[in-house]
């Protein structure tokens, strides 16, 4: 034992940069797994994992504060049924107006003294939570785009009182838009407005049956009307779960090739490592050392340097991870994604025992060799091999350290293939990484569905005294639809414009609604791609998503009647349209096809593109001056951009691409690196003859030329494949048939960039081997064997 030990410890130290790579090959495989395995878990069930930590409320129930006390509601804790229980608190529908967006959409507020433990745990993301009066914490989901700092004026109650934001939170049940102290409600508290919110975990809540039960049990021993509104835990769910459907492909697919990359990295550099030891493992066998002596000492020089490496990439993937868990919260609506502990173990062991496994089976077949023919392995290829490629390349007109370096592949053809497949494997990650994000891109276009460049939404409705048009108040005047389009027709600068209102209706044979979208005018242009058919150009005529046809059993030419009008109406199907919104349950059609089904179409909003050269800021400020005595006001953009999303996922796509680089550039350095090693005693003739620094560095990076290369151009379409099939897949998981535009996001201009992608990540490997053999001495590398 104390022998191997010894050649343990002596081929750690003699190979110190073999042992370097391995070091930095598993620590380099470790962060990526534990990036790459925290964003699976993540990606798995967002919604439910959030849920269980920051212990959701199963069901939120609204109460009228002038019809029940507040001591009724607390002994409702002890119904059948209720495992914990919180509240009540008090709460309030009131309508903000920030320094940022002037007036806003209508919020919960609710009066909590702190974030809550057993139920409903709300989760702070930035700030703290507020201490006294004039203080709130805004909910991350809020339309107001909440910011520490940011104020709140509500004109509309009296005293006027106005809020400063100190912290950010989101609850997982959205059970409230912002939060206050229990003693700010009274000043947020119109007469008549006051409720009382109650949230409740129940024993069993699995199904719709259950969470029904439970709100009887907990409403049975109240007056009946007293409960005005209620949430389910499943309903939010299902919001949720629909608007990550998206994201959750995504991500696990960067994760997936994350660990299929650093499983290849490995175990290409620990075998290659073991693999150049074979002239070694002969002499330690024709010194009395046995086959599984020899396994032993090989696994154990392998571990060593892999167990640091292991560590400090659990360490480096932990920082890698806070910004990238960081974007996923963003993308996933969730809170506090931390990396699992279980993650850590998983990837320790699975990297330690790749690294065991394959240095025993590079060792075992090394050390299988009889010892004769062991120690006649050479460290050099063979006299015949590539002598071809070294003939054709004194013809080029190259200087001749390039031309040595282009012609190394051949000299070494199963080293090359090693780092072409680790380059290989790089390309098609960053090229399929770069066709995700664009498609993605295009998907959250089509979601955001207007790129109008001004919009002048539907009015407010009237949410009580506290809002427009409450008692007490001046009433706003209702916006007509025909005025305003009369206003925004006769500005300067207006291009085109439609109208867009929407009702429910119903279809014979399903359950639930559908939203009708009426439109006033061609809407083609604000931003609705179409899948298969064409766009509606006359009344009678409709235009669906995927969802819609899958659910009614229709196709384009099929022709559906609308019901819960006033008539019914026929509508033909002559387009198929991406738009996941509303569970894809959407119908788009003319205005006039509406006409005499449903003649008061009054909540409209308006899109408008202004004409070339015309300014957006100055348009909307002119036309607000028509739309003010109207009640309407327009705003710059469209009504759901989706902007913040696209600039999250671009982020994380370009860490997770960076990370995927780093991992193929490491499995090139190893190559370069041993390749470098083994001609220490060529490159020190060649230095002895006159080869200069720049030269000896150019002879490396070049002999990683062809290789990169090749890798590249085959890379690029490999991707490019990968990325037309995963795509269409991705969308039929969840329910969607994704159009051309999303899929074909290759241009002839960015293909090249990304074939030439395998020779940067070629020389980016290259760079350090180059460095060093450069920089290594004459007369040291000609004594060198």
């Amino acid at each position: 034992m104390r022998a191997l030990g010894t050649v343990v410890r002596s081929g750690v130290g003699r190979r110190r940069v073999q042992t370097l790579v391995i070091g930095l090959a598993a620590m380099m495989a470790v962060a990526a797994s534990v990036l790459a395995g925290s964003l699976l878990v993540v990606s798995g069930a967002p919604f439910d994992d959030a849920f269980a930590k920051q212990h959701g409320a199963h069901l939120s129930v609204q109460f009228d504060a002038d019809e029940v006390r507040a001591g009724d509601l607390a002994r409702s804790k002890g119904a059948e049924g209720v495992r914990n229980a919180a509240g009540p608190f008090r709460t309030a529908t009131v309508v903000p107006e920030s320094d940022s967006s002037g007036p806003g959409w209508p919020m919960t507020v609710a009066g909590r003294g702190d974030p809550g433990h057993d139920v409903d745990k709300v989760a702070l993301l930035e700030g703290r939570w507020p201490t006294r009066l004039g203080e709130t914490v805004l909910s991350a989901d809020s339309s107001l785009f909440p910011a520490l700092g940011m104020k709140l004026r509500f004109p509309a109650l009296s005293g006027g009182p106005a809020l400063t934001v100190v912290g950010v939170a989101r609850s997982v049940t959205r059970t409230a838009d912002a939060w206050v102290v229990p003693s700010q409600m009274a000043a947020l508290t119109a007469p008549g407005n006051g409720g009382y919110q109650m949230l409740y975990r129940f024993t069993d809540a699995a199904t719709a049956a259950q969470i029904t039960a439970g709100g009887k049990a907990v409403t049975r021993s109240l007056r009946a009307a007293t409960a005005v509104g209620e949430q389910s835990w499943l309903t939010v769910r299902k919001t949720a779960e629909r608007d990550t459907a998206l994201y959750v492909p995504f991500l696990t697919a960067f994760g997936a090739l994350g660990l299929i990359m650093s499983v290849l990295i490995v175990g290409n550099v620990v075998a290659s490592a073991v693999g150049t030891g074979t002239r070694r493992i002969g002499i330690l066998k024709a010194v009395g050392f046995t086959p599984a002596q020899v396994v032993r000492a090989y696994v154990g020089q392998a571990l060593t340097p892999a167990a640091v490496g292991t560590a400090l990439g659990v360490l480096a993937g932990h920082l890698l991870a806070v910004p990238v868990l960081a974007e996923a919260e963003e993308a996933y609506g969730s809170s506090a994604l931390t990396v699992a502990p279980w993650v850590d173990l998983t990837v320790i062991a699975g990297v330690l025992g790749l690294v065991a496994a394959t240095a025993w089976a590079s060792a075992w077949r090394a050390g299988r060799l009889r010892t004769v023919d062991a120690l006649a392995v050479g460290r050099t290829a063979s006299a015949g091999r590539g002598r071809w490629a070294v003939r054709f390349a004194g013809r080029l007109p190259l200087p001749q350290s390039v031309a040595l370096g282009l012609v190394r592949p051949f000299a070494r053809p199963a080293r090359a293939l090693a780092m072409g497949a680790a380059i290989l494997f790089g390309v098609v990650a960053v090229t399929f990484t770069v066709g995700m994000g664009a498609s993605l891109g295009e998907v959250m276009k089509a979601k955001a569905h207007d790129v109008a460049d001004v919009v002048v939404p539907a009015p407010l409705p009237d949410f009580g005294p506290q809002g427009p048009g409450g008692r007490g108040q001046e009433k706003r005047p209702e916006a007509d639809p025909a005025a305003v389009a009369t206003a925004i027709e006769g500005a300067a600068g207006t291009g085109k414009y439609y109208s867009a209102a929407t009702v429910r209706a119903t279809l014979s044979g399903l359950t639930g609604t559908v939203d009708v979208i009426a439109f006033s005018a061609d809407a083609s242009w604000g931003g609705y791609t179409m899948v298969s058919g064409r766009w509606i150009d006359k009344p009678g005529e409709a235009v669906v998503p995927t969802p819609f046809l899958t659910a009614t059993g229709t196709r384009i030419g099929d022709t559906v009647t609308l019901n819960g009008l006033a008539e019914p109406v026929a509508v033909r199907i002559v387009g198929e349209v991406l738009d996941p919104r509303n569970d894809g349950m959407q119908v788009f059609t003319d205005a006039s096809t509406l006409t005499a089904a449903h003649p008061d179409l009054t909540e409209s909003s308006h899109h408008i593109a202004v004409t070339s050269g015309s300014d957006v800021s100055d348009y909307v400020n002119a036309l607000n001056e028509d739309l003010a005595p109207l009640g309407a006001t327009a705003r710059a953009g469209g009504l759901r951009s989706g902007g913040d999303m696209a600039v999250t996922l671009d982020a994380l796509s370009a860490m997770l691409t960076l990370m995927l680089v780093a991992v193929a550039a490491l499995g090139v350095l190893n190559g370069v690196l041993l390749d470098t090693r083994e001609r220490v005693r060529e490159i020190g003739i060649h230095k002895a003859l006159g080869m200069t620094p720049r030269q000896t560095v150019a002879m490396v990076l070049t002999s990683v030329v062809v290789t990169g290369l090749v890798a590249g151009a085959l890379g690029a379409p490999l991707g490019v494949a990968l990325h037309g099939w995963v795509m269409p897949a991705m969308g039929d998981s969840v329910g969607l048939r994704l159009p051309g535009s999303a899929v074909a996001v290759y241009h002839v201009a960015q293909l090249l960039p990304l074939a030439f992608g395998g020779l940067l990540i070629a020389a980016l490997g290259a760079l350090l081997p180059a460095g060093w053999a450069a920089g290594s001495r004459t007369a040291t590398a000609l004594r060198t064997e």
